[in-house]
């Protein structure tokens, strides 16, 4: 069986944002979202959230890029002097892995978002983390450690499968390749953990490697690709730019990948193709 989790990341980080999401989900195959639990416009994406019984829901955890739900004080190692986290990934990674004060600072960050994504009331579909910092061991493990309390039960696994991916992309083929080397150690590990937490993952992702510009076309090719399993498919679509966007994703296609998830061929192409639309808590 060939099954399909489509999910809106970013959602609550602006109104465009979480108006795409809604009208994708609507109208088009989306069939999750991700909800930044700390973001500017977390409350509109609740409200709508509650307007979809049908559509799953999960937690985005922002721990770079962003600010805490926490309070400053509480997380000074993570933050810099405007109380935000850093933008700078790899010096994040290192200091998460290395001392054991910022674990401490980043356990308590991690727990404060899975409560307030509680305070929801939502069913917790899924885990991932922004820029997939999830995959970091230290990370991971504390998602693990943390999210029994709060019913965890699925995570993203980002894997994207090399030769499918090729096929159906047609494009960048060295730094794809160089790419999959590079993760297929953490991926394999990530995966043993999640399996011996008993915790569910889809198996594989499409469009790792071309977030924020797939367009109709692209997603098409995808869905022709699709091996045998669960895939996800992540998007970021929004109907126009906004601050928020252009401070954190300049060079994304927002508008386009909404326009692909709402595409009548891609629809008729699912359906062509066999595949069963669904969501992290079908993989459980």
């Amino acid at each position: 069986m060939k099954a399909l989790i489509v999910t809106g990341d970013d959602f609550g980080l602006a109104l465009p944002i979480n108006e795409a999401i809604e009208q994708a989900h609507r109208d088009g195959i989306l069939t999750t979202a991700s909800l930044m639990v700390g973001a500017a416009a977390v409350q509109d994406a609740i409200a709508r959230a509650r307007r979809l019984p049908s559509l799953r829901v999960g937690l985005h955890l922002v721990l770079v890029e962003g600010r805490p739900v926490s309070n400053v004080a509480e997380v000074p190692d993570l933050v810099d002097g405007a109380g935000e986290f850093s933008t700078r990934l790899v010096r994040a990674g290192v200091k998460f892995f290395f001392r054991p004060g910022v674990r401490r600072q980043l356990k308590r960050e991690i727990r404060a978002q899975f409560e307030a994504f509680r305070r929801t009331g939502f069913e917790l579909d899924h885990v991932n983390a922004h820029n997939h910092m999830h995959v970091h061991p230290t990370v991971l493990g504390l998602i693990l450690e943390v999210g029994r309390e709060f019913g965890l039960r699925a995570v993203r696994v980002p894997y994207e499968p090399l030769l499918p991916s090729l096929r159906a992309a047609g494009n960048r083929a060295p730094s794809r390749v160089l790419s999959w080397a590079g993760l297929w150690p953490w991926i394999r590990l990530m995966r043993l953990r999640l399996r011996l937490a008993g915790v569910a993952s889809n198996d594989f992702v499409f469009g790792l490697h071309d977030s924020g510009h797939v367009t109709a076309h692209l997603l098409e090719r995808f869905l022709r690709s699709l091996p045998q399993g669960v895939t996800e498919i992540y998007c970021h679509p929004a109907v126009r730019r906004c601050p928020e966007i252009d401070h954190s994703m300049p060079d994304y296609e927002h508008e386009q990948e909404l326009h692909a998830l709402i595409s009548p061929k891609v629809k008729a192409t699912l359906t062509l193709c066999g595949i069963k639309p669904a969501a992290f808590s079908d993989c459980r």
